[in-house]
């Protein structure tokens, strides 16, 4: 989803808004624009430039913005949308999707070949004494491009996996 096309969609919504409710408004905002942001986004892991991701996040603050109905320099809106609207920032959601595929991936819930690239340090021979094969760690590849390796899935997934809190992790394999 582009800039321009996200804001278009929040604008003709921002024109309809005072003839609907608050819930039909959540509703739309959430089916032509945030479930639009989450779309493809974990191709944006790492994204280096953090401008990529500002653009996508102005896009979500502005929808944010219809739903409250409240205007551009009002206060307060990253509150609203954390508490009210369960939204993530955009870096934040990436990771959250990436972490959402290796957990499906440990539990048998992804294609093979996605599943792969999720094998725990204890699995591995020779590495099973390792200290993080005690904290439940998974085993990822060296990269040899700076620029595009940390992006692939067989890096970012099992890296992003592995920053999660402990107890975290042990919660979600019970």
């Amino acid at each position: 989803m582009t800039l321009k096309c996200g804001l278009e969609v929040t604008e003709g919504i921002r024109r309809i808004r005072r003839s609907l409710d608050d819930d039909s408004v959540a509703t739309l905002v959430h089916a032509f624009v945030a479930s639009r942001v989450d779309y493809c986004g974990s191709l944006l892991i790492g994204a280096a430039p953090k401008k990529t991701t500002d653009k996508l996040q102005r896009v979500l603050n502005s929808a944010a913005r219809i739903v409250s109905n409240t205007r551009k320099f009002d206060r307060e809106l990253t509150h609203f949308r954390r508490s009210q609207l369960h939204w993530l920032d955009v870096v934040d959601r990436v990771r959250f999707r990436v972490c959402v595929q290796v957990f499906r991936c440990l539990h048998n819930m992804a294609p093979e070949y996605l599943s792969t690239y999720c094998q725990p340090v204890s699995c591995i021979s020779g590495r099973c004494h390792l200290r993080s094969a005690d904290h439940g760690h998974l085993d990822f590849p060296r990269v040899k491009l700076a620029s595009y390796g940390r992006r692939s899935f067989a890096y970012a997934g099992p890296s992003n996996w592995n920053s999660l809190p402990a107890y975290l992790k042990d919660g979600l394999r019970r």
